[in-house]
């Protein structure tokens, strides 16, 4: 069962390799990937760099990207990213943010929000945290059977 649970994230100004990298890297040290974990992404250009790849290597992650022109492949993505959207910055007046640490703040308070308190219908109603541990203690109980 998928947790909806917010591992790694990183803002940045622009987007080079860089930026996902980062947040890759962040998503490992959050939880130990296991041997053929699967990392999804869109076909933007970072995905396909010498240093993401790189970097699933040496974590021994399969990457997988969305097929070309199929907007579903992403679908999780693109909803995180939309809630993001209507939760954190529609509700703001004048511009969203008034530089790049105002940007890093408000994402950092949202995803501690969407992973520590708010609800999700599709895991049922739970928060994402409580349904990661959960899937942390089924797998390990896996492991032992």
């Amino acid at each position: 069962m998928a947790s909806k649970q917010v591992l790694g994230w990183h803002v940045a100004a622009t987007m080079p390799e860089e930026l996902v990298t980062t947040a890759l890297q962040r998503a490992f040290l959050a939880q130990p990937p296991t041997p053929e974990l699967l990392v999804h992404s869109d076909r933007g250009g970072q995905y396909c760099g010498n240093a993401y790849r790189a970097l699933l290597h040496r974590h021994q992650a399969v990457r997988s990207q969305s097929c070309r022109g199929d907007c579903y492949d992403n679908a999780q993505a693109e909803s995180l990213w939309s809630r993001f959207k209507t939760e954190e910055l529609e509700c703001r007046e004048g511009p969203a943010f008034a530089d790049l640490a105002g940007a890093q703040a408000s994402a950092a308070t949202y995803f501690d929000y969407y992973n520590h308190q708010r609800l999700h219908s599709s895991i049922g109603y739970q928060v994402s945290y409580a349904a990661h541990q959960q899937s942390l203690q089924t797998a390990a109980l896996n492991c032992l059977a």
